[in-house]
């Protein structure tokens, strides 16, 4: 089992057309995992055009407070590092649990045993089945509940969900940016795939993705995306002092913006084009290293 982890630090770059093409061509020749975990805006199922399946809560722990039991310590106030537990004037705790992140500090901090376990639903996870020009794969969705704010859990849930699962390749879409969510969706992986775009801000993005990189010790290939629509100069130095490389450049194209509208991948809907040769290609690559 190998673990191939697509981000792109900035929004928008095009890391999921990466990933659902990549996933697409790879599926035809080994058995292939998608894990979509993005969990703030989840989008490969549209992308592929299909309809989840298979929804799972993710729950994480809830305090109740047994105020029969407190003795007013404060002490679960003082270990909640969210801020979801606060003091009235009278010393009792309160909850806002829309605050707490379920990492249970109170529950064994209390010395009076006045907080009791309880669960609270800020996720889900879907598993659908693909069966898509030839392709068949699982893809694995992590999806935030909305108005929640602790994304970590969703995501560690759902990549854990698509790695119980057997497969060759266990390819992993991460979130926008580079935040901790983004650092579990790409730890273990054997490859990174670091979509950019030849703009200043896409630059600034490639850096913090490669940073990971380094900082895990995981090779990082690059791919630009949009290529032509700004100069790549500085894009091609960085990569070049990190030891890295442009393995792939996808041209800013109406074709798969079309595509992308559609819903259908442009492995599918355009075999033939330049992007699609370029896509067979890139999945050569990554097959050659798992």
């Amino acid at each position: 089992m190998s673990i191939i982890a697509v981000s792109g630090g900035k929004g928008g770059t095009g890391k999921s057309v990466v990933a659902i093409n990549l996933a697409l061509l790879l599926a035809k020749r080994r058995k292939l995992v998608l894990a979509d975990l993005d969990a703030e805006a989840p989008n490969d199922h549209i992308l592929l055009g299909a309809e989840l399946k298979g929804e799972e809560p993710v729950n994480i722990m809830l305090p109740f407070i047994d105020y029969s039991r407190c003795i007013k310590c404060g002490v679960c106030a003082q270990v909640c590092d969210t801020g979801a537990i606060i003091l009235s004037p009278q010393k009792l705790p309160f909850l806002i649990p829309r605050l707490c992140s379920g990492c249970m500090s109170c529950l064994l901090a209390c010395p009076a045993k006045a907080i009791t376990e309880g669960k609270r639903t800020i996720g889900y996870i879907y598993e659908t089945p693909i069966n898509l020009d030839g392709a068949e794969f699982t893809l694995i969705t992590a999806m935030l509940r909305e108005g929640e704010e602790h994304v970590p859990p969703v995501v560690l849930a759902a990549k854990k969900r698509a790695l119980s699962i057997k497969g060759d390749i266990h390819l992993v879409d991460t979130s926008a940016g580079s935040s901790n969510t983004v650092s579990s969706a790409i730890y273990g992986s054997k490859l990174i795939l670091a979509v950019t775009e030849p703009t200043p801000l896409g630059l600034h993005d490639l850096q913090m993705i490669l940073d990971i990189a380094d900082e895990f010790g995981v090779e990082a290939w690059v791919i630009m995306n949009k290529a032509g629509i700004g100069p790549e100069h500085k894009h091609e130095e960085e990569v070049r002092r990190r030891g890295s490389r442009i393995v792939a450049r996808i041209p800013y194209s109406k074709e798969l913006v079309d595509s992308y509208v559609r819903g259908e991948p442009i492995v599918v809907s355009r075999p033939e084009s330049e992007i699609s040769k370029t896509f067979m290609k890139l999945s050569e690559l990554v097959e050659g290293v798992v």
